[in-house]
């Protein structure tokens, strides 16, 4: 009796196996049915779903454009002859002959000091050198008769030129109590007044000569070979909104600055207006090398990443009568106001996106609306509001 029960047992696994087998079967079915119905849904909620439409950009053909190298800097002014006016020696001033401002010629007395005592002691060097003249001429007529030796005479003729040289020295000291302009040109705001003691090196005023100027800047000394004496230079002004003056390099430093590594140029320009002051501020922009011809794009075109640069070119799409966009990369160099140089990755007649790259993404669909076009000038203004 005990013997059958477990044979009884063993008879039954192979059904359970059975029946968990076919249930396991029936769950995979059922998960694949529902799967498969989840798909179908999916899908047609995305068949069901709007389509976005083309997005409204602005565009513009690549062209070649001439391109002139220029090199950018900024400078300082300075007089092509100026200076600070100060006496030699001490005084007071006697005479002002000049007003602040005023333009002078080259000699014109502007200062005088009071040279009374010099004078004085001028006329007592005088006399004793028309004295010594005097003794000199009798000495000459004497020795005709041989009754004055010849070291005599020497030694008059020695004492007359001594006597005149101290009279020379006066005369020269006596004319630096005159202050004259060394050169033609507009004197600055005088600082002395009648009266006053002066001290030598005092300064009085300052005198420029207007007429040209000294543009002053500095260049990397990389760029010491792109210069020559000679070369065009444009100098602009803030005083002066849209007003260009032209130079050109008169001079190059023979040192690098050991500290910034950059050298000093100078360009003169010339100032027949009298408009250009020196210690005035001025971009200066000089023009390197011979024209040539570059794309250019508008800088609005120009999508910056970390990555690199791009554009967005608007091309046919492959079906319908659409159009799409192709992103781009691209190498780009120079700029001049709102243009930038594309040296590589375009070709001259792609037409470019050059608003609204926010909404693009490669492949995206465009349509194109240049009512509003984005600044491409070489000289930008600034709009008046």
């Amino acid at each position: 009796m005990s013997q059958a029960i477990p044979s009884a047992r063993a008879g039954r696994r192979p059904s359970i196996w059975k029946r968990m087998l076919v249930m396991l079967g029936g769950l995979a079915i059922l998960a694949v049915v529902l799967a498969f119905g989840f798909y179908l849904h999916v899908k047609a909620l995305m068949a069901s779903a709007p389509k976005p439409g083309a997005v409204t950009v602005s565009d513009t053909v690549v062209r070649p454009s001439a391109w002139q190298s220029r090199m950018k800097a900024v400078g300082t002014l300075s007089a092509v002859h100026g200076v600070e006016l100060t006496t030699q020696v001490a005084g007071v001033i006697k005479t002002i002959a000049v007003r602040s401002g005023a333009q002078v010629r080259a000699g014109e007395v502007l200062v005088t000091l009071d040279a009374a005592p010099e004078e004085a002691q001028l006329a007592s060097l005088q006399a004793a050198a028309d004295l010594a003249h005097t003794t000199l001429e009798r000495a000459r007529r004497l020795m005709t008769g041989q009754t004055v030796t010849q070291a005599a005479i020497d030694a008059d003729e020695a004492n007359l030129k001594v006597k005149q040289a101290l009279v020379d020295q006066q005369k020269a000291l006596i004319a630096q109590k005159t202050l004259r302009a060394p050169f033609s040109g507009r004197l600055g705001i005088l600082q002395v007044n009648l009266g006053q003691y002066l001290t030598p090196g005092t300064r009085i005023a300052s005198l420029q000569d207007l007429r040209a100027m000294h543009d002053d800047f500095v260049v990397p000394q990389i760029d010491i070979a792109r210069l020559s004496r000679g070369q065009p230079v444009s100098v602009r002004v803030d005083a002066y909104a849209g007003r260009v003056f032209h130079g050109q390099i008169t001079a190059i430093n023979s040192e690098v600055d050991l500290n910034t590594r950059n050298v000093t140029v100078r360009a003169t320009v010339p100032n027949p207006d009298g408009l250009l002051r020196p210690g005035m501020f001025v971009h200066t922009e000089v023009t390197t090398g011979a024209p040539r011809e570059l794309l250019t794009l508008p800088a609005s075109a120009i999508t910056y990443n970390s990555y690199g640069a791009s554009v967005y070119v608007v091309v046919p799409a492959k079906t319908g009568t659409g159009k799409i966009v192709q992103q781009v990369f691209v190498t780009t160099g120079p700029t001049r106001g709102d243009q930038v140089t594309v040296l590589n990755g375009l070709k001259a007649g792609q037409t470019v996106v050059t608003s609204g790259q926010l909404k693009l993404s490669p492949g995206a669909a465009v349509r194109i609306d240049n009512a509003v076009q984005p600044p491409d000038a070489v000289h930008p203004k600034p709009a008046e509001q």
